[in-house]
């Protein structure tokens, strides 16, 4: 089957229940994007959860959802898995075909999901100055050693994913922006080019695809969704 015909295919039958300031649903979308895929995206309202969120991931009532052929598959990494599986043809592979770089791949992006964010996201929630002190430094630490990892494991390269943008590039690039929001409200220098002078450049590469801008929140959105999430949880506390 060519291309063509596995792109009309995806036409009609593909959708993708998300969010804004969600960076789990923006790398799902960079990589639809990125194939060139064609989908339906309804945005869900994370404070007021709709029917067919509810319906299509009853289990943790999150987004991201891709739904293909009324199939539901939820949690942003196994839909990139699934992506790159069932459209392996379209575009460039997701995760390297190589077991090994493979498995290097996912690590990595483990890492970045379970160290760093919430490494960074840990200091706005710091109740004193030493607790934050300390996640500003378990953030720096966290880049630094995906730093090393990028100049190691994927040595020469663009990006992680190789000469195109790949599972580890939109599971951290899907952070930059929060990244940003959590230097702005703290006023910490997290992202800074005498520490991690190869991720700073990978930033700059990183942008300037046009669908990862199209799909990245702005530093406003994050802080207007965090706004309503503070007033959202007063308001249980209260009740409480």
């Amino acid at each position: 089957m060519n291309n063509n015909s596995q792109v009309k295919m995806a036409e009609g039958d593909l959708k993708l229940l998300g969010a804004g300031p969600s960076q789990f649903a923006s790398r799902v979308r960079m990589i639809l994007e990125q194939k060139g895929l064609s989908y339906e995206y309804l945005e869900q309202d994370l404070f007021n959860k709709g029917e067919l969120l509810l319906k299509h991931n009853p289990i943790h009532k999150k987004v991201p959802v891709l739904i293909h052929n009324d199939q539901s598959i939820c949690e942003s990494s196994v839909i990139l898995e699934y992506i790159d599986e069932n459209w392996s043809g379209i575009g460039p592979p997701v995760l390297p075909v190589d077991p090994y770089e493979r498995a290097t791949a996912r690590f990595w992006a483990t890492f970045v999901d379970d160290k760093l964010f919430l490494s960074f996201i840990g200091i706005l929630k710091a109740a004193t100055e030493e607790t934050k002190a300390e996640k500003i430094a378990d953030t720096i630490a966290a880049l630094e050693l995906l730093e090393e990892a990028f100049k190691k494991c994927f040595a020469g390269k663009n990006f992680f994913g190789g000469d195109s943008i790949g599972f580890v590039d939109v599971t951290f690039g899907s952070q930059l922006a929060w990244i940003k929001t959590v230097e702005k409200i703290s006023g910490a220098k997290l992202f800074d080019k005498t520490k991690v002078p190869l991720l700073v450049e990978w930033e700059k590469r990183f942008l300037a695809a046009d669908f990862v801008k199209s799909a990245l929140p702005s530093v406003e959105m994050i802080e207007e969704y965090m706004g309503m999430l503070r007033v959202t949880r007063w308001k249980v506390a209260s009740a409480n």
